[in-house]
């Protein structure tokens, strides 16, 4: 964090929501005063407008490998997910009506499934391993002469496992049946290449690169047929109705263009933050686990759970001490369930409520890992002591 305000603060749940990009901000500046134009609009400065509408889904098709004529803008991730599993879906319920999910999506997901299934859609959940991470052998064994559509997000916004994605597109690809991949937890974390792993429709969030919220974009491949869930005037080609949000379009497309250009380099900055706190916390802290694949994970996801300590209460003695983490996912916090990909994992439900979540981002330094480690283990020390299920050795 840079402000005075927030010098003394550590910041690490850049997986809920990470700040705006300083350049972004600059880039998008002119769209709120100057250059204000609707595209729709047949006069000159619409033209101008049009203009900059297409040089910005040509900037984020350029960041996933995509065609401009692929990409959709829509309001965010949430809306993005509605009209890939809901407009596919609806558009190709005529070849059956199986759709395929796995059990550790997001519950934007989990609850698009939910709608579905009650409008006479029949879903599937695909279980995962101890490290969330989907066998291709038991997504085959879902698959029907019914299934159309699987929808596998690319990495794990919770535990941070990284999906076997072109092993997956592979197999549907031979079955027939369309791809969808929520990649929003992945995008600007790992390369992400829709020739190399060729989903049908993929879902981006603006916010997840530092551009601002309220920006979405679906990723739609040529040939995969979808109805617009929302009508009016007919613009994203008619399949995303809206004026579209142009200050906000410029500044998902500078972020995408940021994160191209230095995602390399961050891979492995917060590759290092990432394994020096793994190292660090199993080494200082008895009973301590990490959560997720211990090596295909992303590079920003430290996921750790802590024998006989609630993971609110930890939260919250962290927040006390200026350091903010997680216990799991931000749209899911309001509830007390533990979180639906722990118990995915095989975990119970006492040990899914004893689990803490740290991802990094751009505006960190080595400096916020050692406070975690320096601040960590005194106050799982003290929770314990409080705590009648904590057994010493």
């Amino acid at each position: 964090m840079t402000t005075a305000e927030t010098a003394a603060e550590v910041y690490l749940d850049y997986q809920s929501s990470k700040p705006v990009d300083p350049r972004v901000v600059e880039a998008m500046h002119p769209y709120f005063f100057e250059r204000f134009g609707n595209p729709s609009s047949l006069h000159q400065v619409g033209d101008r407008a049009t203009k900059v509408l297409d040089e910005c889904r040509e900037k984020i098709a350029d960041f996933v490998g995509a065609n401009p004529k692929e990409i959709l803008f829509t309001s965010g991730a949430t809306e993005s997910n509605n009209l890939a599993l809901i407009g596919y879906a609806m558009r190709n319920k005529r070849k059956g009506n199986h759709i395929i999910i796995s059990e550790v999506e997001h519950i934007s997901i989990h609850n698009i499934a939910k709608y579905l299934e009650k409008n006479g859609f029949e879903i599937s959940k695909v279980p995962v391993d101890q490290y969330a991470r989907v066998d291709p052998r038991k997504l085959e064994s879902r698959i029907t002469d019914k299934t159309i559509l699987a929808s596998i997000g690319y990495g794990s916004n919770e535990v941070g496992t990284i999906q076997p994605m072109e092993e997956i597109c592979q197999l549907l690809k031979n079955k027939g049946i369309a791809i969808h991949t929520d990649a929003v937890a992945a995008e600007g974390l790992v390369p992400i290449d829709v020739n190399k792993v060729p989903v049908d429709l993929m879902s981006l969030s603006s916010n997840d690169i530092y551009g601002p919220k309220g920006l979405g974009v679906l990723y739609l491949r040529k040939g995969a047929g979808i109805m617009p869930i929302i009508m009016g005037g007919g613009q994203e080609r008619g399949l995303r109705s809206g004026t579209e949000n142009m200050p906000a379009i410029v500044g998902m497309a500078e972020a995408a263009r940021i994160a191209s250009d230095e995602m390399s380099e961050e891979i492995k900055r917060l590759g290092s933050y990432r394994d020096r706190l793994i190292e660090g916390v199993l080494k200082k802290i008895p009973k301590a686990y990490l959560n997720g694949h211990p090596t295909e994970r992303l590079p920003n996801n430290a996921h750790f759970r802590f024998e006989a300590v609630e993971g609110e209460s930890l939260m919250l003695s962290l927040k006390d001490k200026g350091i903010s983490a997680s216990t799991g996912s931000a749209c899911t916090s309001k509830t007390l369930e533990p979180s639906h990909t722990l118990i995915a994992c095989g975990l119970l439900h006492e040990e899914a409520h004893g689990s803490l979540e740290f991802t990094f981002g751009r505006f960190n330094t080595e400096e916020d890992v050692e406070r975690v480690l320096q601040v960590l283990p005194g106050v799982l020390e003290r929770l314990r002591t409080l705590s009648p299920l904590y057994e010493r050795n």
